[in-house]
C-alpha cells in the first residue's frame, strides 16, 4: 500500500488521520512542522504528501512551493481551515494537486487520496510506455514491440529508439543524436550515426510496408508515419 507523509501540527487531527489511514492499510509518517517534513522527505520516498497550511515554522503553501522545486511528481493534498477561494488558488499555484477544507469527513479525505494515487499510477504507466502507431517501447522492461512482435535490440539501438520515440515527428540532427545517445560531440568526418540508424531501421521496419524512420537531407532523421 502507498507510503504517505503527513505534515500536521494539530495532534488530534494528526491522530485522526493516521488512525483512519492505517486501518485502510496505508503506511504513514508524521511531521509536526516544515523542518521535520524536509527531513522525512530527504530520508525516504513517498507516494503522496498531505500538507497542512498553518504550520508553526513555515506556511504550508510556501513549503509546497519549496518541495516542487525538486519534486514535481509526488501528489500533494493541502489541508486548511481557511475556506477562501484565494487560499485554494494560492495552494494550487504553489503546486498542490488538491485541496481539502477542515473540518472534513474521513471518507472524503480517503476518496481524494485514492483519486490522487490512481491519477499518479496512470501517469507513471503512461510515461513508461512509449507508443508510436504499432510500435511500442516499455522503458521499465526495455522491451520493444511492433504489432505485437518483440524486437531484439542492442543497448545503443534501444537508446536510439527511445530518443526517437520521445521526440516523434521532430527532426533530430546527427549532432543531437550523438550528444544524447553517445554523450559525445558529433564528428562530421564519420558516419557512425547513419550506420546505427540503419541498424535500427532494419530491425523495426523489416516485414512492414509502413516505414517509420526517415532521412531529412541535410538535417538529420525523423520518426514519422509515411501513411
Amino acid at each position: 500500500m502507498a507510503n504517505i507523509c503527513l505534515v500536521e501540527d494539530e495532534q488530534k487531527v494528526s491522530a485522526f488521520i493516521c488512525k483512519g489511514l492505517e486501518e485502510h492499510g496505508y503506511k504513514i509518517n508524521v511531521a509536526k512542522d516544515g523542518a521535520a517534513a524536509k527531513t522525512l522527505l530527504q530520508a525516504g520516498d513517498y507516494d503522496l504528501l498531505i500538507l497542512d497550511v498553518m504550520l508553526p515554522d513555515i506556511n504550508g503553501i510556501e513549503l509546497c512551493r519549496q518541495i516542487r522545486l525538486t519534486d514535481t511528481k509526488t501528489p500533494i493534498l493541502m489541508l486548511t481551515a481557511l475556506d477562501q477561494v484565494q487560499n485554494k488558488v494560492s495552494g494550487l499555484k504553489a503546486g498542490a494537486d488538491d485541496y481539502l477544507v477542515k473540518p472534513f469527513h474521513f471518507s472524503e479525505l480517503l476518496a481524494r487520496i485514492e483519486a490522487l494515487l490512481r491519477r499518479q499510477k496512470a501517469a507513471e504507466t503512461e510515461e513508461h510506455m512509449l507508443v508510436f502507431g504499432d510500435l511500442k517501447l516499455d522503458t521499465w522492461s526495455n522491451i520493444a514491440e511492433r504489432s505485437g512482435q518483440q524486437i531484439a535490440l542492442t543497448a545503443k539501438e534501444y537508446t536510439l529508439l527511445e530518443l526517437f520515440m520521445r521526440h516523434p515527428n521532430k527532426v533530430l540532427s546527427r549532432e543531437y543524436i550523438a550528444e544524447q545517445v553517445w554523450k559525445i560531440d558529433f564528428d562530421t568526418g564519420t558516419n557512425f550515426i547513419d550506420v546505427y540508424v540503419n541498424y535500427l531501421r532494419n530491425k523495426i521496419e523489416k516485414g512492414f510496408n509502413n516505414k517509420l524512420i526517415h532521412t531529412v537531407i541535410g538535417m538529420g532523421y525523423i520518426l514519422k508515419s509515411d501513411k
